[in-house]
């Protein structure tokens, strides 16, 4: 395993990061995949000069985001990639910066929109039918803030899934946590706003639409509409709360 691979200087790395970068490299170079068992811990010390002890720091430190699997009496094992796992990771990590939520919405504006082109593409007729079934959801949960907010994020997510894009959909799925929490509070906002059925039901529509006509440059048009509209909302309902709060 990783014949090719240098060993990096003592004075460049501490043992820790140099049997982390091994193991690293090794994933993606391919050398390993998942179901390929590493090298014996002795055989790992051996071969890149560092003490057992800190071999085990490394696989306890790996297994515990989920790269591997420690199993006793056998030895460690390249895990497939679970991203609901990597979203928890990644959702403590940002949950630690301020304005979480709205830079999470700029990201999601980012994998829709490549998403939503590729969907126009690539979607097959079952991915239409998750869309309809989504759309359905919508137009059945309008009122309703915490189903609705779900029923929201499914639609948006089954326009991910009709992407067929592994890279984008393992995006997607790394911050759902965050995303699904964005979708809930900007329903609970803006739910009793003037005209917000049309806003929730009609653009939902209009982007199945365009997806189902396969006009790649309507439906990019229409996301960012959708966006927008749904920004100008969040300025609505904010402004709604500073007129109704008491003055001192």
């Amino acid at each position: 395993m990783g014949a090719g691979l240098t060993r990096e200087p003592a004075d460049e790395a501490t043992g820790y990061d140099q049997v982390f970068a091994f193991v690293r490299e090794q994933l993606l170079s391919g050398q390993m995949k998942a179901g390929d068992r590493l090298l014996p811990e002795r055989e790992l010390a051996t071969r890149l000069g560092v003490s057992r002890p800190v071999i085990r720091e490394v696989l306890r430190a790996l297994a515990a985001i989920g790269v591997i699997e420690i199993r006793h009496g056998y030895g460690s094992v390249v895990r497939r990639p679970d991203f609901a796992e990597l979203g928890d990771l990644f959702t403590m990590m940002l949950a630690q910066q301020g304005e979480v939520v709205e830079d999470v919405m700029e990201a999601r504006i980012a994998i829709e929109r490549q998403a939503i082109r590729l969907a126009c593409a690539r979607a097959t007729s079952t991915d239409l039918a998750a869309l309809g079934e989504a759309l359905r959801r919508v137009e059945e949960t309008v009122k309703d803030p915490q189903v609705g907010g779900d029923a929201d994020f499914a639609f948006h997510a089954a326009l991910i899934a009709a992407a067929h894009s592994p890279t984008l959909a393992s995006l997607h799925a790394a911050i759902a946590v965050l995303l699904k929490r964005s979708h809930l509070e900007r329903r609970e906002r803006i739910t009793s706003l003037d005209g917000i059925e049309t806003y929730l039901v009609e653009h939902h529509r209009e982007l199945l639409a365009a997806v189902a006509a396969r006009d790649a440059d309507s439906a990019d048009r229409l996301l960012m509409q959708h966006f927008a509209i749904g920004t100008e909302y969040q300025r609505r309902a904010a402004a709604g709360r500073d007129r109704s709060s008491p003055t001192s």
